[in-house]
């Protein structure tokens, strides 16, 4: 579910996973094969080709592992599902509300399968053909506003809608069979041979396969075996979250706002059945203490200046139905996977909730993972084959979800640096590479050279592993900016930096 699109344009334009979906009649099989899907560049037949039958190993039954499930079942492929307790969604069903469905990720599931799409579009609430944007917390009035409808349109993709998460995963979880989903089976190893690799679960049982895939979320015990523990970051900010009962009166005009504040930002979205959901970020330590004044008292200290529509949405929702969960993710790695062995959504990528990109991204990788495997088929199943085609999914997936990835960590920082006076200016990507200079802005978003991002204000100071090359060009031109392992790279082998600046408030003297 999102809460903001600063960059919703890498949805739309980015060549390295740009999704087209040309409309299908209902009445047409998805399997066709005149049907035909744009991805990476290429034109790729559609998932009924091939008879190979691949044992696909699958760790988590969350949106990345059931529709991947699906597509490998589509396939012909032996595929297992081992999910520890469907039942809470690993525990965050409800705190985590509904999720938004962006039209590549509603295209992906049309390609996948056409009648477990249409049942997910019926129960969603479309949300991308109504005003979506931001606005200020106090005044309420709006601060910017996106188009969805329109780019979707002209593509013939599905519109944005939003849908309740159990619900999504009780349509996945009819569609992919209880012969293929094994509840109460948490994987806790696995071992890889020459010819197999070996999940093991909880409960001691263990099967074979010729891959696996940890789709087991951010707290996926399969990363952990690949690559050894580690903490997941706190992004600095706890979110409290809210669903009631309540139809406003702008419901047929608005589908979402994000309402921005110093170190706070408020987000509320129609999602569907007369309820509204409510997101409330606030920067603060970690914590789980509970609250003995309650929730609600909590955020009406927080935000209880802020504009009616906020208030309102606050006031109207019962105490019990207010949740709080602390905010995580993990910094992006280099590859996701080893030998027969790879990651996928969360698992490889947890992002923050404030782009909405999460699940959307998931489903993308499911695709893109598929049409490796398929050409398996065409060059023979040896290991060597099997592991390539791991590779090559997630070198392809990588550089688009870096994007995203790092885009959520950067949005999170403008939102709760927002101030009245500010005014952004969002660039498409095709933007990128072009010389901007320094004059009226006092802070800009760079990417480094080895494509490493980071948020660097007017002063002239620099935190590692950022440095500057001159003072002088840090004044002028951010081609300047590089990062430390970077400093000896010729200036025309640099990659761009520049994507999103906001220009200097009224009167304010540059350093």
């Amino acid at each position: 579910m999102a809460s903001m699109q600063i960059l919703w344009s890498c949805t739309q334009i980015n060549p390295q996973g740009c999704i087209r979906y040309p409309h299908v009649n209902d009445s047409d099989r998805i399997t066709r094969k005149s049907y035909i899907v744009r991805f990476q560049g290429g034109v790729v037949p559609n998932l009924d080709q091939g008879k190979k039958k691949l044992r696909v190993l699958i760790a988590g039954g969350g949106i990345g592992g059931l529709v991947l499930a699906l597509a490998a079942k589509h396939k012909g492929y032996d595929v297992k599902v081992f999910e520890k307790d469907l039942s809470v969604v690993r525990g965050e069903g409800r705190h985590r509300g509904p999720i938004q469905l962006l039209s590549s990720a509603l295209a992906v599931l049309e390609t996948i399968d056409q009648s477990v799409a249409k049942q997910i579009m019926e129960a969603g609430c479309v949300t991308g053909n109504r005003t979506n944007g931001l606005a200020d917390g106090v005044s309420g009035e709006w601060f910017t506003e996106f188009d969805l409808l329109t780019p979707a349109s002209r593509k013939g993709l599905p519109v944005t809608l939003v849908i309740c998460r159990m619900t999504l995963q009780d349509i996945l979880v009819n569609a992919v069979g209880s012969n293929i989903l094994r509840n109460k089976s948490k994987v806790v190893d696995f071992v890889q041979e020459s010819s197999k690799v070996r999940v093991i679960l909880e409960n001691g049982q263990h099967y074979d396969g010729d891959i696996l895939i940890g789709a087991d979320g951010i707290w996926s015990e399969v990363r952990s075996k690949l690559f050894g523990w580690q903490e997941a970051k706190y992004s600095g900010y706890t979110c409290y979250s809210g669903l009631t009962n309540y139809v406003p009166p702008y419901i047929d005009t608005i589908g979402y706002r994000v309402f921005l504040g110093l170190n706070q930002y408020f987000v509320a979205s129609d999602v569907g059945n007369g309820k509204m959901q409510w997101y409330a970020f606030h920067g603060e330590p970690p914590s789980s203490a509970p609250f003995p004044e309650g929730k609600k008292k909590r955020l009406m200290g927080l935000f209880g200046k802020w504009c009616n529509e906020v208030i309102t949405l606050i006031s109207e929702t019962p105490e019990d139905m207010i949740l709080q969960r602390d905010i995580y993710d993990r910094d992006m790695i280099q590859t996701w996977g080893i030998g027969r062995v790879t990651l996928l959504g969360d698992a490889a990528h947890p992002m923050q909730p404030n782009l909405g990109q999460g699940g959307c991204m998931a489903i993308e990788d499911c695709y893109q993972l598929i049409l490796e495997l398929d050409k398996v088929d065409k060059h023979g199943s040896d290991k060597s084959e099997i592991i390539s085609a791991l590779r090559r999914y997630e070198k392809k997936r990588i550089p688009r979800v870096r994007v995203l990835h790092t885009a959520s960590r950067m949005a999170s920082k403008m939102l709760v640096n927002y101030q009245p006076y500010m005014e952004l200016q969002f660039w498409p990507l095709s933007a990128m590479g072009k010389r901007v200079t320094w004059k009226n802005f006092y802070s800009i978003l760079f990417t480094t050279c080895c494509g490493e991002h980071r948020y660097i204000h007017s002063s002239a100071t620099i935190a590692p592993p950022l440095v500057l090359v001159t003072h002088k060009h840090y004044r002028s031109t951010p081609k300047a900016i590089v990062c430390r392992n970077c400093t000896t790279m010729p200036l025309s082998q640099r990659k761009s930096t520049t994507n999103i600046v906001i220009p200097r408030p009224p009167n304010h003297q540059q350093p």
